[in-house]
């Protein structure tokens, strides 16, 4: 079935942003160089931007800019819109909200939405018992109490994490993620008692490893190195984001999370990118039939508003003292009336099958052309988290250079494409659910475009 952005349930209060691929000026244009002078003198350089175009204006799959271009939008501000920049259900919601109050602090005069946020996320995340959830901000301020819940839950201090990892760029979830540049370099130390196990990654295993034998490989490790009776939990990314969208074999977590019954440490689903019907399920680990001690939801949560939550178990929630969760801003009024707008909209417009005919599209697409071009070393993912990744078809390894000039081909047609992996070798695909066919095939055309250019480039 076709999918346009009419398709969605009608609103008076939708955006008139037109819908389709737009070049006005060369990217970027005079506006938005003459704003990037004034980052450059008023914002640290530490704060990067992968686009050198500044936003204007952003609905369904479109984001036009101060200069009048419009650019299909390839990465959702990385997995945050999942439902739609400016989705209209999540601006009615808000503005009504604001106008009531925007501010009380949950910790002082508590509001309903907070409370109506976790009764649906209780709903929502895997599994059937009884649950309780802290709201936070950010996903990495969500992984790391979900870190102290879990220590204070065991009594235990070792958090194992896997090759790969990002969990943030807090000191803790820094220490917890494996890429060095640009994350971590340079701002150590790092917390201590985290300890890192091999990731299940098929297309650089060897073909006789599955998901039993990688997580056999990653128990030993953590057996021999850690010691079971000290791990207070696993932290995972069912599907690894920033990592390169890695999808473990089968099996992997949930030998993984058995391990963890059986020596009591806790199972802990960090789902800050791949949650949310992101992957066609409203949690990625949903794939692989684990259910979580606990799990940790950030950026497609709200709508781009900040937000992030930890759900789990009701006994290992309710093991932390009052007072030792929270946080000033930690469920926002207007955050939370963001969350349930994107409930609403993900139940009422099918968008969790939306997920799931975007994969179609993206993975059938990317293959076929895989077949003719063996740059092109996998194709992977679920729902419209889908990646490719590049390597020298003669030695087999990781080809960056090739995934930064491809993106930067579709930045100057005007298609959002970001890169990714521990090599920077991976194009991902992270489109709103809300994004037309039409548009989808357009920004694959032109990534597919960019390809052909940088192997005739190699000529």
């Amino acid at each position: 079935m076709d999918f346009n952005s009419r398709d969605l349930d009608p609103d008076p209060m939708s955006s008139d942003l037109d819908q389709s691929r737009h070049l006005a000026t060369a990217i970027p244009g005079p506006r938005s160089v003459e704003l990037m002078k004034r980052k450059q003198a008023a914002v640290s350089a530490g704060v990067a931007t992968t686009l050198p175009v500044f936003a204007a204006r952003a609905a369904g799959g479109i984001v036009e800019d101060v200069d009048g271009n419009r650019l299909i939008d390839l990465g959702s501000g990385i997995a945050v819109t999942t439902v739609g920049s400016s989705a209209p259900r999540v601006v009615e919601a808000v503005s009504e909200q604001v106008a009531a109050f925007t501010h009380t602090c949950f910790m002082v005069t508590p509001y309903e939405g907070y409370i109506a946020v976790a009764e649906r996320l209780a709903e929502l995340t895997p599994g059937d018992h009884e649950k309780r959830t802290a709201l936070f901000n950010t996903g990495s301020e969500a992984v790391e109490n979900a870190v102290k819940i879990a220590r204070v839950a065991t009594g235990r201090d070792a958090i194992v994490v896997f090759d790969h990892a990002y969990h943030g760029r807090t000191n803790l979830t820094m220490a917890m993620t494996a890429k060095n540049m640009p994350y971590k370099k340079g701002f150590g130390p790092f917390a201590g008692e985290v300890y890192r196990a091999p990731m299940s990654y098929p297309f650089h295993d060897a073909a006789e490893i599955d998901g039993k034998l990688a997580a056999e490989r990653a128990i030993a490790m953590i057996e021999a190195q850690v010691g079971a009776d000290q791990v207070a939990a696993l932290v995972i990314e069912p599907i690894q984001g920033e990592g390169g969208f890695i999808v473990p074999a089968p099996g992997f977590l949930a030998a993984l999370a058995e391990w963890c019954q059986t020596n009591g440490a806790l199972f802990v689903a960090d789902e800050v990118q791949s949650g949310f019907g992101r992957t066609g399920t409203w949690f990625a680990v949903e794939h692989e039939g684990v259910v979580p001690d606990l799990l940790v939801s950030a950026k497609g949560i709200a709508g781009g508003l900040p937000l992030a939550a930890v759900t789990g178990r009701a006994e290992i929630m309710d093991s932390v003292h009052p007072g030792g969760l929270g946080g000033t801003y930690g469920g926002n009024p207007l955050a939370c009336a963001a969350a349930l707008a994107v409930i609403e909209t993900i139940e009422s417009d099918g968008l969790l099958e939306r997920a799931r005919q975007i994969e179609d599209i993206l993975v059938g697409r990317l293959r076929e052309l895989q077949q003719s071009d063996p740059r092109i070393g996998d194709v992977r993912g679920r729902g419209a988290m889908v990646a490719a990744e590049f390597v020298d078809p003669v030695t087999g390894k990781p080809d960056g250079a090739l995934a930064r000039a491809v993106a930067a081909h579709a930045h100057r047609c005007g298609v959002i494409a970001l890169t990714c992996g521990t090599w920077g070798n991976v194009i991902r695909f992270l489109p709103p659910l809300s994004i037309s066919d039409e548009l989808l095939d357009e920004a694959f055309t032109i990534i597919a475009q960019g390809l052909a250019q940088g192997l005739a480039g190699t000529k």
